[in-house]
């Protein structure tokens, strides 16, 4: 049950009546009529831009038609009032009936209570995290494993078909330094001194493994040229670090549908094919860039290349997908992995990156937008860093990683609840600071609590509910007379509890998580405000000593946020708490 759904078509429908009335001029476009609720509740309850977007169109003054729209509004049994404010928006007071029934709708579908058709089972995929796989998940990885679970979460909730990936960036050099690094632990557990040059990963995560080469190759492996050993010990350590990465993962409650290798690309024809895909379309051509911008690099210099024509699609300047060696770029293997996806079928593409890949986000976009010739869109979002911080100073932490914060390291400091939500309460795209003290206190300033807080407080009211032997499951709650919530405090949370289904959508529509913990932190901070009058004033107390019905109505509209904000924490990966130690 979208309440603003319904009510924008109630708007559309009256419009139309106008221009049936000749009131309005026939043939109108209606798309941009909106209704969303006012800046300033003290307004209304409901606003629409009706007048405001069809007066130019119409040539009719705004406030015109809004007058003639309030007084068909005003008539319909579900609106109590329609006010033209300002130039021409309108402001509309619903019936209390409406809210009630909102109770009533939560109560019925549970967490479903929300869920939208809006994707109509569109596949999209979303990847995201796509770590080097060359050690431990560090805490920037964590910001963006936590935004694209709940990213897919939310576009599940919102009616696409998800699938959940991961790039494993293992055809680069990277990992030839990997399989270096670990055979100076082999060497190690050999009782050998490693040489953990510069340049190599010193972190003690490899120990382990060179345990476990130790214990498949013995001294095999000794004294042996580079060449000998180099592919064995690559393959080796990159699966032993991929273990550890979907360790890594599912301590945060992160779990993939597909990991799809890099080197898989190579020598199968793959790349080849996205390119002489690209050729085939013209977008293909060998030429000299021209210099970058500003002062030159001391080792520039002009050189025929292999070049895609990515600023036909948007992009500012064509982009080398071979070197002037014959060696693809790194952009190569890119185009043919997301040719990939194109190929397998899915409706909208998701990339989350780092932050540092900002420069990488127009090429991408054209090269995508080029494959499926502007079919298949492609949303790239990117993750800003991660600020910690401990006591209020900056915190450092993680020798076993060597030099940075891993995933690990967090969620065993605080728990997965917590750095999941706390990771949401920013847009992604907005540096976040992480205090490992302010995350585990227990006040309205820490999000996470507070939300956490209102569940519980529900959940103790339905415990005080059965020792008072008061009938509270959801069925008797949404048939409990609900007519006695009048009060401005009661229906404010119920009006919160309505604009659920929309915030599902908007956050959907725009990929933005973020909203959803947000939204999460206003229907607490109302049930909040709530709870604390009914100290003040018993009438406004969820248990009302010797009267069950009314008990039941004040109980079913706290359930029903619990139903919400159950529904919301399940998008974002985080369990309810059914009380607060």
């Amino acid at each position: 049950m979208n309440l603003f759904t319904e009510m924008r078509a109630l708007v559309l429908d009256t419009l139309q009546q106008m221009a049936e009335a000749g009131e309005l001029p026939a043939g109108l476009d209606y798309a941009n009529v909106a209704v969303e609720p006012p800046r300033d509740a003290a307004h209304g309850d409901m606003a629409t831009n009706a007048a405001m977007v069809l007066a130019k169109p119409a040539q009719m003054k705004p406030r015109d038609i809004a007058e003639k729209l309030a007084e068909r509004l005003g008539a319909n049994e579900r609106i109590t009032s329609a006010e033209v404010a300002g130039p021409g928006f309108l402001n509309l007071r619903l019936n209390a009936g409406l809210w009630h029934g909102i109770v009533k709708a939560a109560l019925t579908s549970g967490t479903a209570y929300g869920r939208s058709d809006m994707g109509a089972s569109k596949r999209v995929n979303v990847e995201f995290v796509s770590a080097n796989p060359t050690g431990p998940m560090h805490v920037g990885h964590t910001r963006g494993a936590v935004f694209g679970d709940a990213l897919a979460s939310l576009l599940d909730y919102a009616g696409y078909e998800v699938t959940r990936e991961y790039y494993i960036n293992d055809g680069g050099a990277q990992v030839d330094v990997l399989a270096r690094s670990a055979y100076e632990r082999y060497r190690e557990a050999n009782g050998l001194e490693p040489a953990i040059r510069e340049g190599l990963y010193p972190g003690d995560y490899l120990i382990p493994v060179g345990e476990a080469l130790k214990a498949k190759y013995g001294a095999d492996l000794l004294d042996k040229p580079e060449e000998d050993w180099l592919v064995d010990v690559r393959e080796f350590a990159t699966e032993k670090m991929m273990e550890m990465i979907r360790e890594d993962l599912a301590s945060l409650g992160v779990k993939m549908d597909v990991y799809y290798s890099e080197k898989s690309l190579y020598g199968t024809g793959q790349i080849e094919a996205a390119l002489e895909r690209l050729k085939s379309l013209g977008l293909i051509y060998v030429g000299t860039l021209e210099p970058p911008k500003g002062k030159l690099p001391d080792d520039w210099e002009p050189r025929e290349q292999t070049l895609f024509k990515s600023t036909a699609y948007g992009d500012d300047v064509d982009r080398p997908v071979m070197k002037s060696d014959g060696a693809w770029t790194y952009f190569a293997p890119d185009i043919a992995y997301h040719y990939t996806k194109v190929e397998r079928g899915f409706d909208m593409l998701i990339d989350v990156f780092g932050a540092d890949h900002g420069g990488y986000v127009k090429r991408m976009k054209a090269a995508v937008a080029a494959l499926s010739e502007n079919r298949v869109p492609l949303d790239i979002k990117l993750i800003q860093l991660v600020k910690l911080f401990k006591n209020g100073e900056p915190f450092k932490m993680s020798k076993r990683a060597g030099t940075f914060v891993t995933l690990r390291d967090v969620v065993e400091q605080v728990g997965s609840d917590v750095t999941r939500f706390h990771m949401l309460t920013r847009k992604n795209d907005a540096p976040l600071d992480f205090d490992f003290d302010k995350v585990l206190e227990q006040s309205k300033d820490n999000p996470v609590f507070y939300v956490q807080y209102a569940h519980a407080r529900v959940c103790s009211v339905l415990r005080k509910a059965t020792e008072a032997g008061i009938a509270h499951d959801d069925a008797t709650l949404a048939s409990a007379d609900l007519s006695g919530l009048t009060h401005e405090a009661e229906l404010t949370v119920a009006k919160k509890l309505a604009e659920w289904p929309r915030l599902v959508e908007i956050a959907g529509r725009t990929n933005e998580p973020h909203r959803i913990a947000f939204y999460l932190y206003e229907i607490a901070s109302d049930f909040h405000s709530l709870w604390n009058r009914g100290n003040e004033d018993a009438s406004l107390r969820f248990l009302q000593e010797g009267d069950a019905a009314a008990s039941q109505a004040k109980i079913a509209l706290a359930r029903a946020v619990a139903v919400v904000i159950s529904a919301g924490l399940g998008i974002l990966g985080v369990k309810p708490a059914e009380e607060m130690r």
